[in-house]
């Protein structure tokens, strides 16, 4: 497994095309431009990379360009619990950034994936400077906490079919993933790790969500045909 310190050392500047993948940065004006660009960094996290973890003060704001994170946390048991999965276009940890307070939650790659981050110096100028920047950050803590709420909910359920709709829906918020569209890069091992099951229940959830048409499976992922009927589970 990389070290952290590592991940830290590669980190370059973005590119034009990197650049226009972030939601946010289309809504700055020029000045606020320039301030983001001088200061946004990524880097390519390894599978296994930790960006994150529990107790470490937040240094950046962080978004995924490509890739595939996964948002947990460990129990005084030892037990892993897995929040959600953090797909292509979204930004994460705003919360903890705006208290400038430790992660209560780990952030680690399940696959090679480009991460970007903003310095938090950086991302709290950028509050200060821009309504439009302040509404982006509003509407991604609202988004967020329905999210947690359904993420309790599917933790709760014993169906595993819902489990796997409820959280595919998940990954798919517009709000927060904006860049996403309707196919997701995953494979059946990396949906289990998401969802807490085995890899083989998912194939067996994933095959009943496909024969009610709610989704397509493709070679190296899976195309969202009716994400309303994945939010509600009615037919399962």
């Amino acid at each position: 497994m990389k070290t952290e310190a590592s991940l830290f050392q590669r980190r370059r500047p973005l590119t034009p095309v990197e650049l226009d993948m972030i939601p946010w940065f289309k809504l700055l004006s020029g000045d606020e431009r320039d301030r983001a660009v001088a200061d946004l960094k990524i880097s390519d996290a390894q599978p296994g990379d930790y960006l994150c973890r529990t107790g470490r003060p937040v240094t950046y704001w962080f978004g995924v360009i490509d890739g595939l994170l996964k948002m947990s946390a460990d129990n005084a048991e030892g037990q892993t619990m897995t929040f959600t999965g953090v797909p292509p276009g979204g930004w994460f940890g705003e919360g903890t950034a705006l208290k400038r307070e430790v992660y209560r939650y780990n952030i680690q790659a399940l696959r090679k994936s480009l991460v970007a981050g903003l310095h938090v110096d950086t991302f709290h100028w950028l509050l200060d400077h821009s309504i439009a920047f302040n509404r982006f950050v509003m509407n991604q803590l609202n988004e967020r906490l329905g999210q947690f709420i359904a993420a309790r909910e599917i933790d709760r359920m014993t169906n595993p079919n819902i489990r796997v709709a409820r959280s595919l829906a998940a990954l798919f918020n517009p709000v927060l993933y904006p860049g996403l569209g309707t196919v997701l890069r995953i494979t059946q091992q990396e949906l289990a790790y998401l969802v807490g099951l085995s890899r083989q229940r998912v194939n067996e959830a994933l095959t009943t969500l496909a024969a009610h048409r709610a989704i397509q499976v493709e070679y190296g992922g899976l195309r969202v045909t009716d994400l309303q009927a994945l939010r509600s589970g009615y037919f399962l």
